[in-house]
């Protein structure tokens, strides 16, 4: 498969991720779901490595674990925000990693900030300012819940720091093994969490959760794989139609209405996108 689908088939299993997310995500806790996420997701990839004949401990393995600890606590976030908000407004949150990404490229890697880089993040913050509607700043719109709004932000800024480990990582690793390495790691560290709160999923709450693990697994894949072939820049255009994919499932699956305002701020964040598409190829590798 060519790697513009690739990147489009990645953003579709994510949304249907998201999907299976919101069917759970009133009774189940996050964690939980990353756990059963990870059960499913390790036995996938690794029926997937055995296939491929690929060494499934990769090169290097300090790297390996840390893109899976990061990616954990994004997972959790992710979760968690899905559960509390509509699906368009938690993917618009999650979706501002570009713009963080390229200021942690300035403060971790030393990489100049252009006035181009610097639209971009006006740009996306103003879109989460609408998407989010914060008590007081709109008159008359309907506030989402701060505490969740936050928790989608602190998910986008933990997807930026793994998208820039596998960028890395693409260098001298297979995109399996990666894949591989983040429900390794998501197992030891989820478990304890849901100790603390366990809850019995129903039957038809059990097949979610194993469709949380299947899309994800599925949209890893295709996700690893691409980033390793594209332009990171190129790669993130292409995933803003994760964006379309939830707020149509939202609406046809949970009836949530899409608001001027958070068309608006979708709009705002893809120009964003847009914007920071356009930079040098030198720099816009560079910030994944």
């Amino acid at each position: 498969m060519a790697p513009l689908l690739q990147m489009v088939a990645s953003a579709l299993a994510f949304s249907l991720m998201g999907l299976c997310v919101k069917q759970v995500g009133g009774r189940i806790p996050a964690a939980e779901v990353v756990l059963a996420r990870a059960i499913v997701s390790v036995a996938l990839s690794w029926w997937l490595l055995q296939r491929a004949g690929v060494d499934p401990w990769g090169q290097r393995r300090g790297l390996l674990i840390v893109r899976g600890a990061i990616g954990t606590a994004a997972l959790l976030c992710v979760y968690a925000a899905l559960a509390q908000l509509p699906m368009a407004s938690a993917t618009v949150l999650q979706y501002l990693y570009p713009t963080i990404t390229a200021l942690l490229a300035w403060l971790m890697l030393g990489e100049r900030i252009g006035k181009r880089v610097l639209l971009a993040i006006a740009l996306g913050w103003t879109g989460v300012l609408l998407v989010a509607q914060p008590a007081g700043l709109l008159q008359g719109a309907a506030a989402l819940p701060p505490l969740a709004v936050l928790i989608a932000l602190a998910g986008a800024l933990f997807t930026s720091l793994a998208y820039v480990s596998v960028r890395s990582l693409g260098n001298s690793e297979h995109p399996l093994v990666i894949v591989f390495y983040f429900p390794l790691v998501a197992l030891p560290l989820s478990l304890p969490l849901v100790a603390l709160d366990p809850v019995l999923p129903t039957p038809s709450e059990l097949l979610w959760l194993v469709g949380v693990g299947v899309f994800t697994q599925v949209g890893q894949v295709y996700l690893t794989r691409g980033l390793t072939a594209l332009p990171a820049a190129q790669a993130t255009a292409i995933s803003y139609v994760q964006v379309a994919f939830a707020g149509l499932w939202g609406w046809l699956v949970f009836g949530e209405s899409i608001d001027g305002w958070t068309v608006a701020g979708a709009v705002l964040v893809l120009a964003a996108m847009l914007v920071s598409l356009r930079r040098s190829p030198p720099s816009a590798a560079a910030d994944r």
